[in-house]
């Protein structure tokens, strides 16, 4: 190698350098990204259990079994309990998530513990194995510790046996977990990164402004560029569904076409996320760069990867701004716990509330242009 080929390749490494010294959106990125995934990582991914949502059956309703309640709640695991007043009422909540796990103390609780035979029950969420696991080490410590009177000999800990069952997934199977929602994961990824580059494309090739001088809004331009996609989105969905039948033999326990209700306003806000990413990049490089910086952080906090029961407040309150939460939230109840249309409204007028923003946000980046 001569010192012409090196005075070539360090001329070339220059003009490079410049261009990237230009390209802001990429330098901020470039600065933003570590310390965000620095404090994801060292922050968000924990295998603590946080602010527990729990419900509690007390069908002895004497001093002890509430002593024992106020001792499992007593811990920073946990939200205050959610009182059901039967078994049907405890298993809606535990369909619904709202609630993680489920304690039931018996009639005759207070009578048996003093003969050193208590027992009580706990029924955990077995779709998430994680949080259930840990949460079902949690109270199972707490019970065995409780004494039945602290104030007498019999005081021994250890007289109140639980019995613990998992729902919807009693083998605590990973593979539930992740097989329910992949769906969610592989749609964003598809639809981030298929409309990041819509406009920001138009804009390079030199046909943006004659896009927008065709006798279109808008959000008209938005809409048309985004419903192919979503023709491609739903065929993802329906293969993904099949393969994981066909080899693994898990099927939605929820009706498919609740689910394909569902993933319309998710395919939609996570388009929607793409398409303002491409009204602020310059280029399809900037694009493709800050789509990346989204769609680390929806696998992350979103809980479809690890609950986000398990994720600090702060945080876990943050990921609710993304539209994959909500998206797993609702995949999950339909495939896992088989549930219905009603049980999955709220996710979905989240999700629509997300693409109206972005609709409105997009609108506004794009006015600018219009004259």
């Amino acid at each position: 190698m001569t010192r012409r080929f090196w005075s070539n390749v360090f001329a070339v490494a220059y003009k490079e350098m410049r261009v990237i010294q230009h390209n802001r959106p990429v330098l901020v990125m470039i600065g933003i990204q570590p310390i965000v995934m620095i404090l994801l990582f060292g922050g968000a991914l924990t295998y603590t259990p946080r602010h527990v949502p729990w419900a509690v059956l007390d069908r002895d309703g004497t001093a002890l079994s509430r002593r024992l309640v106020e001792d499992i709640g007593a811990t920073s695991y946990f939200l205050a309990p959610r009182w059901v007043h039967s078994y049907a009422e405890g298993e809606a909540l535990l369909a619904r998530r709202a609630a993680l796990a489920l304690v039931v103390v018996p009639e005759t609780f207070e009578r048996d513990a003093m003969r050193g035979q208590g027992r009580v029950q706990l029924l955990l969420d077995g779709s998430e194995p994680i949080a259930a696991a840990r949460v079902g080490a949690i109270v199972s410590a707490i019970v065995g510790a409780f004494r039945v009177d602290p104030g007498t000999a019999r005081g021994r800990p250890g007289p109140v046996d639980i019995r613990q069952r998992f729902r919807f997934n009693p083998t605590l199977a990973d593979r539930i977990f992740y097989l329910s929602a992949i769906s969610g994961m592989l749609l964003t990824n598809l639809c981030m990164s298929s409309s990041s580059s819509g406009l920001v494309g138009e804009r390079e090739s030199g046909t943006y402004e004659q896009m927008l001088a065709l006798p279109t809004t808008s959000l008209e331009i938005v809409i048309g560029k985004l419903l192919p996609s979503v023709g491609l989105c739903y065929f993802v969905l329906a293969f993904t569904t099949v393969v994981a039948g066909l080899i693994f033999g898990f099927w939605p326990r929820g009706h498919f076409l609740t689910l394909c209700v569902v993933v319309l306003p998710f395919v939609l806000a996570s388009l929607a996320i793409g398409v303002f990413v491409s009204t602020l990049a310059h280029t399809t490089a900037q694009a493709i760069f800050i789509t990346v910086f989204f769609i680390m952080p929806s696998f992350i906090l979103s809980g479809i990867m690890l609950p986000y029961h398990l994720m600090p407040s702060p945080i876990r309150q943050f990921g609710g701004l993304l539209p994959l939460r909500w998206y797993q939230i609702a995949c999950r109840r339909i495939v896992a716990r088989g549930a219905g249309f009603a049980d999955v409204v709220v996710p979905m007028l989240a999700l629509a509330a997300i693409f109206t923003v972005l609709l409105v946000l997009i609108r506004w980046r794009m006015k600018p242009r219009l004259g």
